[in-house]
């Protein structure tokens, strides 16, 4: 098993180049590191060997598509052994965009995206309430998204 003490600065490197623009090409961050593109490719293989790199994905701006509404939902749920159960039938509807198992006064808070302030009702009442498990839910409106970043990498 592969421990984070296997990485060194190179790969802290060629992480944050990839995080700043992920369409770089290996043989450009290999420039920049000053490894070859060869060498590049072999440690974001090990990087996503040891679960560091889960895959790569386009970033849209939803509200550029028409999806102009980000909301949070904290949800109770009727007993905290519902979670598995209730986690993947959300995992189902395509507009739950995060799905995290806190601890406070919630057992699950969500993230999801909708068209307008109908399309919320709709995933609201007609997804999200019929989960069996889930006992009530708290909605609250994102009016702005200032920051979504990755974790700065610096070398210790």
């Amino acid at each position: 098993m592969l421990k984070y003490s296997d990485i060194d600065s190179t790969d802290l490197r060629i992480l944050s180049l990839l995080i700043e623009n992920a369409a770089l090409a290996y043989t450009e961050i290999g420039k920049r590191v000053f490894v070859s593109g060869g060498t590049v490719h072999v440690r974001m293989k090990k990087l996503e060997q040891m679960g560091i790199v889960k895959g790569s994905q386009l970033v849209i701006d939803p509200a550029k598509l028409g999806w102009d509404i980000s909301a949070f939902l904290g949800i109770y749920l009727d007993k905290s052994s519902l979670y598995e159960q209730v986690a993947t039938e959300l995992e189902s509807i395509p507009e739950v965009v995060n799905i995290h198992y806190t601890t406070g006064i919630y057992s699950i808070f969500i993230k999801i995206v909708c068209r307008d302030t109908g399309h919320l009702r709709e995933i609201l009442h007609d997804k999200i309430q019929k989960v069996n498990g889930i006992q009530r839910t708290e909605t609250f409106i994102s009016l702005e998204e200032r920051i979504n970043r990755s974790i700065p990498l610096a070398e210790e």
